[in-house]
């Protein structure tokens, strides 16, 4: 099909002109390039956040205590009845849950956006997206896990910066709540993400928690990534992530060190993530365990595949499948110094 007609058909269906299907596969129609980044509105005590579940099914209980949570936190908890309407494993159908989404950012009483959990799901909608909208209903969206596809996609299709942080059924930490209080309602100028103080239950004997730096330096870049399996996830996509010149964030949960291995090999072998200026690794609970008595172990993985790099890179940031995690914008630059395992934020992430 020719191009000039897909555009015709993309736009009398209502789609962004990102991307459509033709038949049952997906075609990418190139964007201009983003040349500014989009700043959401910082959000205040008062403001209606709406919840989605862009993913995987939320029981009703979680639901109603993330609803709580938001309150105590001075908001107006907001969603639609698609959000319970179970289809299969999944929140509700693709249509349903990509127009949620949708809606979210089109309806001009909703002043911001949190995923209400993770749970996989998001890939299958990000051709439903409208990211024209989106480009002109800039606001925040928050959430991490499977919510990494949404944050990055968004971010590459329109420049809006996103917050990679908790979702409604983790937002229950002190930690947490303040971190994103901190980036979201309260930023400050070059401001400094500081990590959690692990209590003796995370550390004793749980090498997951250690934080160690792999490769000394600094280095200043665009924060981009979220969960290793969603970043491969999107490798082929119309949405694979441009690690150039980036500080790529990335976390995991639950996989064994073979498959970090493998996963961070893909991404190796690809066209740009040795082009990066430097990678944060978050906690990846779950993630050094291994039936094999002859594995190799998280932190041996991830020495043998990043060092090598030789950019700047650390590993146990307070950010992932964990209690207390902070919360970090993708699209925004900032400063990593590997040495003294130190992250500073050289813009404000909303206006």
């Amino acid at each position: 099909m020719p191009l000039e007609r897909r555009r015709f058909i993309a736009s009398t269906l209502g789609f962004s002109v990102a991307t459509l299907i033709v038949g049952n596969t997906y075609a990418h129609v190139p964007r201009k390039p983003i040349r500014e980044t989009l700043l959401p509105k910082r959000l205040k005590k008062g403001d209606t956040i709406g919840l989605i579940a862009p993913g995987y099914a939320i029981e009703g209980t979680i639901l109603e205590a993330a609803k709580e949570t938001l309150k105590a936190m001075g908001f107006i908890p907001f969603h639609t009845n698609r959000i319970l309407s179970n289809y299969g494993y999944f929140s509700n159908t693709d249509t349903e849950r990509a127009q949620d989404l949708n809606e979210m950012f089109s309806n001009d009483d909703v002043d911001g956006i949190l995923c209400a959990r993770g749970g996989y799901g998001c890939t299958r909608i990000m051709h439903m997206i409208d990211y024209d909208s989106i480009q002109k209903n800039p606001k925040a969206l928050i959430g991490f896990s499977d919510v990494t596809a949404l944050l990055n996609g968004i971010h590459q299709e329109t420049g809006l910066v996103t917050f990679h942080g908790p979702v409604g059924s983790t937002l229950n930490d002190p930690y947490s709540i303040g971190q994103l209080q901190r980036v979201v309602i309260h930023p400050q100028n070059q401001q400094i993400i500081t990590n959690s103080i692990l209590t003796d239950d995370d550390i004793k004997g749980n090498p997951e928690y250690d934080r160690y730096t792999i490769t000394k330096g600094k280095a200043t870049g665009k924060l981009v990534g979220g969960s290793l399996t969603l970043i491969n996830a999107l490798i082929g996509t119309p949405h694979e992530i441009d690690f150039t010149d980036a500080l790529v964030c990335i976390e995991d949960v639950e996989e064994a060190p073979y498959r970090i291995d493998r996963m961070l090999t893909q991404l190796i072998a690809g066209p740009t993530f040795s082009k990066a200026k430097g990678i944060i690794f978050g906690v990846c609970a779950g993630c050094n365990t291994s039936t094999n008595p002859l594995s190799f172990n998280l932190k041996e993985v991830l020495l043998d595949r990043i060092k090598p790099l030789n950019i700047p890179a650390i590993y146990g940031m307070s950010f992932g499948h964990i209690k207390s995690s902070f919360t970090f914008p993708i699209g925004i630059t900032a400063k990593l110094d590997a040495d003294q395992m130190t992250l500073q934020l050289l813009q404000k992430p909303v206006r």
